[in-house]
């Protein structure tokens, strides 16, 4: 089992910046990825990032490219997503995952653990 924990949440402004970030207590089994999915009220989860480890490889959510990157502490086994320029439309939950497999890191089915979430509200 692999536990992971985020950080960084918190209200801002439209336009501010936040740094999300993702801790796993273990690295998992396989050529593993882990990703940022998100939640706003009434709505579905959404996909918003996802990096591999071995080779870095970056996917993400098209209204957040250019605003959002996410990277990869190896060392310590950590995942960030600075998010810049937010807007009130990135206001949700945003929750950690990994994936053993780094397939359909697009698709909820792709994950095999998730973190508790953390509050990302942004206010016009």
């Amino acid at each position: 089992q692999v536990q992971l924990a985020e950080s960084g949440g918190g209200l801002v402004q439209a336009g501010d910046s936040l740094r999300l970030s993702c801790t796993a207590s273990r690295r998992p089994f396989g050529n593993y990825a882990m990703g940022w999915w998100r939640q706003a009220p009434g709505k579905d989860r959404e996909f918003v990032a996802a990096i591999t480890w071995n080779l870095g490889v970056n996917y993400y959510l098209d209204s957040v490219k250019g605003r959002f990157t996410i990277s990869r502490d190896v060392a310590k086994t950590t995942v960030h997503l600075q998010m810049n320029s937010l807007k009130p439309e990135d206001s949700a939950i945003y929750y950690c995952a990994a994936s053993t497999r780094t397939l359909e890191l697009r698709t909820e089915a792709g994950y095999d653990y998730w973190g508790q979430g953390t509050q990302v509200t942004v206010s016009s």
